[in-house]
Order: C-alpha cells, then structure tokens, then sequence
C-alpha cells in the first residue's frame, strides 16, 4: 500500500517538475512602459512567443497598439500596474506604438 502512494507521489512530482519546466521556458518577454517609453526599445523573439506589456509608468496611462497587413492588437488603456499579453504568431518587422504617448515607439522583429 506505501509502495502505491509512494509512486504516485514520484510521478506527480516528475510531472510537476516538467510542467513548471515548461512553464518556465514558455515565459513570456517583458516590456515595461516607463517614462514614456518601452523598456526595451526594441526586441527580437520568435514566431509563436508572447510579449507582455506592463504599465509600470507611475500615474500615467499607456495604450499599445500594432496595426499592420499580417498582424494587429491593442491593449486599451493601461491603468499603471496594468499587464497585456500578445502572442507573435506571424513572422515580420513591427513597429509597437502608443496611442497616448506618439513618440513611444518598440520595434519587435519576429522570426521564424
């Protein structure tokens, strides 16, 4: 009876393990809204990973937004403390903007 229990509690903690592995690898980038701009400037990533947006900028409203031909999302406004996550999942050049703050730009080259 100990020896069941005792196997399911190692394969629970081996499944675990690799779940919280994946996880961990799956993380997305972070892209930090501050002093009125994004933090970093620009970014390379991978078809198929995520950015998230985090409004970390005090008092002041953010609102991200990527209209393209291949690819388009828009957060809204961001009250600070706000997070957005996207998805890349077409390949390309992107140029990130905000739709408070015109001279915030973030450039996201995502590739194959």
């Amino acid at each position: 009876m100990r020896t069941g229990k005792f196997g399911l509690q190692v394969t629970a903690a081996v499944t675990g393990g690799l779940l919280a592995g994946a996880a961990l690898a799956a993380s997305p980038y972070t892209i930090s809204q501050k002093d009125r701009e994004f933090r970093p400037r620009e970014i390379i990533i991978k078809r198929g990973e995520t950015l998230r947006f985090v409004n970390d900028d005090g008092e002041l409203l953010h609102h991200a937004y990527l209209s393209s031909d291949t690819f388009d999302f828009d957060t809204g406004d961001q009250q600070p403390g706000n997070q957005f996550d996207v998805v890349f999942s077409v390949a390309g050049d992107y140029t990130v903007l905000c739709g408070i703050h015109p001279k915030m730009k973030l450039g996201v080259h995502v590739t194959k």
